[in-house]
């Protein structure tokens, strides 16, 4: 494998603390939607549909109903000006396909993938106020709210830490605001029933 995918791939993190002085533009954001018009889609139905969310004020109206790292008890989410200079909005379109869950996993992750490359970072959250976004941002019937991509320039360090088998999966930040993230290692991945 070659090493810069490796790279990118560890650089990819769940980023949640941004710097509030640097925009995430409309044509950045349609670029990282770009990406998805080239990804496999089950059956080739490619029903997902986005929305950008840059403008300042709508974001700004978006956040409350967006919820942050369930694993920091002690943490609300990103401060004013730490917070997602753009979003993008995730929605299932109900005409075309009923199941998301292979095409939404493979979209977020290209997003992310992207936003990584361009020098951004971002957090795909899934625990949402529905209700409110929907109103919000005039979702009509017929499509599903997924998910939400928060866009950034990322100010947190977020580490990969190597976890045994009876270690915690749990998030955590140390002493020093560091984000750290255990995750299994290959040969806890890697198994054979034959």
């Amino acid at each position: 494998m070659r090493m810069e995918f490796r790279d990118l791939v560890t650089k990819c993190r769940s980023y949640r603390r941004f710097a509030g002085e640097c925009p995430v533009t409309e044509d950045t954001v349609r670029e990282l939607v770009e990406l998805v018009c080239y990804i496999p889609s089950a059956r080739n139905l490619q029903p997902l549909k986005y929305i950008a969310v840059c403008d300042p004020v709508v974001a700004a109206a978006l956040y409350p109903s967006l919820s942050w790292a369930g694993y920091l008890a002690d943490w609300s989410g990103p401060e004013k000006d730490e917070r997602p200079q753009a979003y993008i909005v995730m929605l299932g379109d109900s005409c075309i396909s009923h199941d998301f869950a292979c095409d939404s996993g493979i979209a977020a992750q290209t997003i992310l993938l992207g936003a990584t490359a361009s020098g951004l970072g971002g957090c795909i959250i899934a625990n949402l106020d529905r209700k409110k976004i929907i109103e919000l941002l005039k979702i009509p019937e017929g499509f599903s709210l997924l998910m939400v991509i928060a866009l950034g320039k990322p100010v947190e360090t977020v580490v990969i830490d190597q976890m045994s088998v009876q270690d915690s999966v749990r998030y955590f930040r140390d002493v020093n605001g560091i984000h750290h993230v255990p995750k299994r290692v290959v040969d806890d991945v890697l198994i054979k029933f034959y």
